[in-house]
C-alpha cells in the first residue's frame, strides 16, 4: 500500500484518487486555499461538493495548514492544482516536499515568455526548480477523460508522461484499474502541448452550439458546424504540435481529449454563452467563480502566435480559428466564424 498526498482537492485529483483507491492505496487529500469547503465537507462526509460524487469513506481530508501532516511518510505527490496554482505550487509547496519524493500533475496546459516560447507545466517547474538549486523530474497525465465519468469508472485512455519510465511505470501501477487504462511515454512535451491545445480550440468549437441556438433557440442542435470546426481544429493542432515540437506526436491525446471537452463541462458552457451572442465579459460574469482552463490557454496561444508571426517565425494567418477566439477574449470582438479562411486548396 501507498501512502499518496495530493495537493489541490480539484475534481480531476480527487477523482483520480478513486482508482487508486481502489488498488488499496491511503489517499490523503489536501485542500488548496480555495478548497476550504471542499475540505469541510470531505472531513464531515467524504462528500465531494464541487465533483458531486461519494469518495471512499477511508479518504483522509486536509486543510491546507495540515499539510506537513499529511505529508509524513509519503509515497508520492499528485498536483492537482487548477492553471492558476501553478506558481503557488511551485513557490510554496515544492519546497516543502522531500526531493526523493515522485510527482505527478494532472494540471493541463503551457506557459508562454516574451518571445513566443510555450513551456509545459512540467518544463516550466523544473526549470524554475532548477534556477534555486532543486533537480526535480516532474511526470504528467494526458488525454481524453473527464473527472465526472472517471469518477462513474466509464472506460477511459490516458497517457502517463515522465522523462523517466521506471517513475511513471511506477505511477501507473498504482493508478491503473479495469476501466481506467494508462498508456506511457517519455515525450512530456508532446503529451503536454498535445492536451493543452485542447482546450483552446474546445471552447473555439463550442461556438457553433451557441450560434445554432441563437439562430433557433435554446436547445437547437446542428453537427455539420461543430464538425466543420472540429476539423478546422484538428488541422490548427496538427501544425501547431509539429512548429512547436518538431512533429504531430501524440496529436490524437489532444484530439480525443478535444472531442470529449466539446461535449460537456465548463469550456462547452462559456463556448455556447459566446455564440448566443454574450460579449466576453458578459459570459465571464455569467460563470462568475468558475475555473476556466480554456481562457487561460487560449489567451496565452494567442499572445505567443501573435509574437512569433511577429519575428518571422509562423504564420499566424495558418490558425484563423484560434486566433478568432484570442480576439474575442483580448478584443472583445463578436463571434464571427472566419468560414472563408478554412478553405484549402490540396492539389497532387
Amino acid at each position: 500500500m501507498k501512502k499518496l498526498v495530493f495537493i489541490g482537492s480539484g475534481m480531476m485529483a480527487s477523482a483520480m484518487s478513486m482508482p487508486a483507491n481502489e488498488n488499496g492505496h491511503e489517499i490523503r487529500l489536501v485542500g488548496s486555499p480555495l478548497d476550504d469547503d471542499i475540505i469541510k465537507e470531505g472531513k464531515q462526509t467524504a462528500y465531494h461538493n464541487t465533483l458531486k460524487r461519494q469518495l471512499n469513506k477511508n479518504t483522509k481530508f486536509y486543510y491546507l495548514s495540515e499539510l506537513d501532516e499529511a505529508l509524513k511518510g509519503a509515497d508520492a505527490v499528485i498536483c492537482g492544482v487548477s492553471s492558476f496554482g501553478v506558481d503557488w505550487i511551485l513557490d510554496e509547496i515544492f519546497p516543502k516536499i522531500d526531493p526523493n519524493l515522485p510527482i505527478i500533475s494532472v494540471t493541463k496546459g503551457m506557459i508562454n515568455d516574451e518571445e513566443g516560447n510555450l513551456l509545459t507545466y512540467p518544463e516550466y517547474w523544473q526549470n524554475k526548480l532548477k534556477e534555486k538549486g532543486l533537480d526535480r523530474k516532474i511526470c504528467a497525465v494526458g488525454g481524453p477523460c473527464t473527472s465526472y465519468e472517471l469518477a462513474d469508472k466509464d472506460d477511459s485512455l490516458v497517457c502517463y508522461c515522465g522523462e523517466d519510465i521506471e517513475t511513471v511505470n511506477f505511477f501507473k501501477e498504482i493508478f491503473e484499474t479495469d476501466y481506467y487504462h494508462i498508456s506511457t511515454s517519455t515525450d512530456v512535451r508532446a503529451v503536454e502541448l498535445a492536451v493543452a491545445l485542447k482546450n483552446a480550440y474546445a471552447l473555439a468549437v463550442t461556438l457553433a452550439v451557441g450560434l445554432a441556438e441563437k439562430r433557433e433557440g435554446v436547445g437547437a442542435v446542428h453537427y455539420n458546424s461543430q464538425a466543420a470546426l472540429f476539423t478546422q481544429a484538428t488541422r490548427e493542432m496538427t501544425h501547431l504540435l509539429e512548429f512547436v515540437n518538431g512533429s504531430d506526436n501524440q496529436i490524437e491525446l489532444g484530439v480525443g481529449d478535444l472531442y470529449v471537452t466539446v461535449f460537456g463541462g465548463r469550456t462547452r458552457k462559456i463556448g455556447t454563452l459566446l455564440g448566443r451572442g454574450l460579449s466576453f465579459d458578459e459570459a465571464m460574469e455569467e460563470l462568475k467563480g468558475v475555473t476556466l482552463e480554456s481562457v487561460v490557454i487560449s489567451k496565452r496561444m494567442g499572445e505567443a502566435i501573435t509574437v512569433l508571426d511577429k519575428n518571422g517565425k509562423i504564420d499566424k494567418e495558418e490558425y484563423p480559428l484560434l486566433m478568432h477566439v484570442y480576439d474575442i477574449i483580448e478584443n472583445g470582438a463578436e463571434v464571427n466564424i472566419p468560414w472563408k479562411k478554412f478553405n484549402k486548396e490540396d492539389i497532387k
